[in-house]
């Protein structure tokens, strides 16, 4: 009997295989693939008829698993023509190192077992009623936003739903936008279900990733807690699924595989038909239109635990006050922090910026160091000793001859967290300082380093954005925002979004148990206005302001974006391929198409980029017109075409 067999590769169709064994759709098995041999998983349809005669091969073994239900096919179909991407490729995101895992030793799986009683956890009343909210229909999908506070105690609310859900053997996933926030969640995680949740993102080891993959297809595992990826895991019987800061940047994967996890999980939750349940502070832009349009449904808290307030906000206007040379902290801000160290608070410095410095120039020859590969400048890491390449990870030595004469003589331009943690340790020499940036959290000693801070063993804290996601920290009481206009300038889309979102998460870090706290702003803005409607209370004004804005100008979640990157060598090449492809798309395609331009930033890893936009509207007839030429058009040899269906940078 002949069966279509979808392969982990660039294909976006099954092949035709022949089996004397009876096969069902979902089954995972072994096939001769030329010389290979490749795991597949019988499709729910055959191949496009070919005109060309070919020998069907016979399929070689049916694999010792439980086979995926048609629900998660038809989602991986959809999630393949939604997002542009070959079949093929999206099988792949099943698979692990395009392999089904057909056995895990029992003794690893008993770690996810019950290891403890469970401690007990009160609800007060709001958390009750977002609890009853949340499990109104359990057994069917929907999408529910549970909206508070930060510090309010959403996640003890969703730990109970899932609780629900566990008792009769189900699965659950938890997708988190940051690994480093595992660690302190999974022990939160323990405390409350007394057994462990299998942890999934890319730092976890190939031989633990192939028992959790195994325990999901099984149903040995009950829970994941994970990343991106989790999203596409085999579970056996997911019945719900929870993002946390649902509107976090970070659920968007921008290389390889181009997808947003929030909206695919939520495509998964409806083909599956299970509750999907979006946490936040602050809801995305998208989010809070559905809750409008009564897409979807919402519970709030809006107190803290144990009524805790909220920190307050100080402005200090740098215009008023002169600051020292190569200097970034006022005298006045100096004097807030020494207060609040003699209370015993721990203190936040927070700069979105990496490394020492962003830009470095000779004094003798002007020269300014960028990236030999991307258009972008390199930054100076300290700790290192080395200039850095944020984006391809290209490293050089900081000692180079001058054209002018003998060695450069750097210049800095512009400071970074190890550039502020100079100046606090000269500034308060006899307290403990701690960088905490994707640079030192995400090492093994990262672990021991979030055990230090909760305990109020580090005094003063120098922090990037990875600070504000979702970490808990006990003593930390004042928030010191060394410069709010590098946040605030650009010209994304997202922008005023991004830090609307950015500063309620990070001054909900302050102020967790009860103590009064404040979140001091430096600028140099006289618009006093811009930072006191970021930080309004009530996050829902500035969304209502921002969602009329994108209504106006027919922008996101409007109308639908695609963005199409042509990338190079062959600059030149390039160029006239980049006009050849508009012709192609020009009045055959649903929707308006803007570009070709050079990509803001130009070149990354030695490839040119010349970026186009397609804007349309919310329908799938965008994509359907899109993929008809892309899959008729030759790219020439060394051009390479990207796709990303609603971006959220245009770089």
């Amino acid at each position: 009997m002949k069966y279509p067999i979808l392969l982990p590769n660039i294909f976006n169709h099954p092949f035709t295989y022949e089996s004397d064994v009876k096969l069902d759709i979902g089954n995972y098995v072994e096939v001769p693939f030329g010389k290979l041999k490749m795991t597949g998983i019988v499709w729910n349809e055959f191949e496009k008829k070919s005109k060309k005669n070919f020998k069907v091969k016979k399929i070689i073994k049916k694999l010792n698993l439980p086979k995926i239900n048609k629900n998660f096919i038809q989602f991986l179909n959809c999630f393949s023509d939604y997002n542009l991407i070959p079949k093929g490729m999206s099988l792949k995101l099943l698979l692990l190192s395009s392999k089904a895992i057909e056995k895990a030793e029992l003794k690893k799986l008993e770690e996810f077992e019950n290891l403890q009683t469970p401690l007990k956890f009160e609800l007060n009343d709001e958390q009750l009623k977002s609890l009853k909210e949340i499990n109104k229909s359990n057994d069917k999908f929907r999408v529910h936003v549970l909206q508070g506070t930060t510090g309010s105690g959403k996640t003890i609310v969703y730990f109970n739903a899932l609780k629900e859900i566990l008792s009769n053997n189900n699965q659950g996933l938890i997708l988190l936008p940051e690994i480093g926030l595992t660690n302190q969640f999974e022990k939160k995680f323990l405390e409350f279900f007394g057994f462990k949740p299998a942890i999934w993102h890319s730092g976890i080891s190939k031989k633990k990733k192939e028992t959790i993959w195994n325990g999901i297809a099984t149903g040995k595992i009950k829970v994941v807690i994970g990343a991106r990826s989790s999203m596409f895991l085999p579970f056996k019987n997911l019945k719900m699924i929870i993002i946390d800061e649902e509107h976090d940047q970070s659920f968007k994967q921008d290389e390889g595989v181009i997808y947003h996890a929030r909206d695919m999980a939520i495509l998964r939750a409806s083909f599956e038909n299970i509750p999907v349940n979006l946490v936040t502070a602050v809801p995305s832009v998208e989010t809070f239109e559905n809750i409008k349009k009564q897409k979807y449904s919402v519970s709030k808290l809006k107190k803290r635990y144990k009524n805790a307030s909220l920190p307050k906000y100080e402005i200090i206007n740098l215009n008023n006050t002169k600051l020292e040379k190569q200097s970034w902290l006022s005298n006045e801000i100096i004097n807030k922090v020494n207060e609040h160290l003699d209370k015993n608070d721990q203190i936040l410095f927070f700069l979105n910026r990496r490394g020492f410095s962003p830009n470095v120039i000779c004094k003798k020859c002007f020269k300014k160091f960028e990236c030999p590969y991307c258009s972008i400048n390199l930054v100076y890491h300290k700790s290192s000793n080395n200039l850095l390449c944020h984006y391809c990870g290209h490293k050089t030595s900081l000692n180079r001859d001058c054209i002018e004469d003998g060695k450069c003589d750097y210049f800095f331009s512009g400071p970074g967290v190890e550039r502020i943690y100079e100046e606090v340790s000269k500034k308060f020499p006899k307290r403990t300082i701690e960088i905490f940036s994707s640079d030192t959290m995400n090492k093994k000693s990262s672990k021991e380093k979030l055990e230090k801070i909760i305990d109020n063993k580090i005094e003063i804290l120098i922090g990037t954005q990875l600070i504000s996601k979702g970490f808990h920290f006990p003593s930390l009481n004042c928030i010191v925002v060394v410069d709010i206009d590098f946040s605030t300038q650009g010209h994304d889309l997202r922008g005023a979004e991004k830090n609307l979102q950015l500063y309620h998460q990070l001054s909900g870090r302050a102020g967790r148990t009860g103590k009064s706290a404040t979140v001091y702003f430096q600028t140099y803005n006289k618009n006093i206005k811009m930072v006191s409607d970021l930080t309004n209370e009530n996050p829902e004004i500035f969304l209502e302001k921002e969602i009329q804005i994108r209504k106006s100008n027919n922008l996101p979640p409007f109308q639908r974006f695609i963005s199409l990157i042509l990338s190079g060598s062959d600059q030149t090449k390039l160029e006239k391929e980049s006009f050849k492809f508009k012709e192609s798309l020009q009045n055959k395609i649903s929707g308006k198409v803007l570009g070709p331009v050079n990509a803001p930033i130009y070149k990354i890893q030695g490839k040119f980029r010349i970026r186009y936009l397609i804007r349309g509207s919310k329908t799938m007839k965008l994509q359907n017109s899109l993929s008809a030429i892309i899959l008729k058009y030759k790219f020439p040899t060394g051009i390479k075409l990207s796709v990303d269906v609603d971006p959220i940078t245009f770089n």
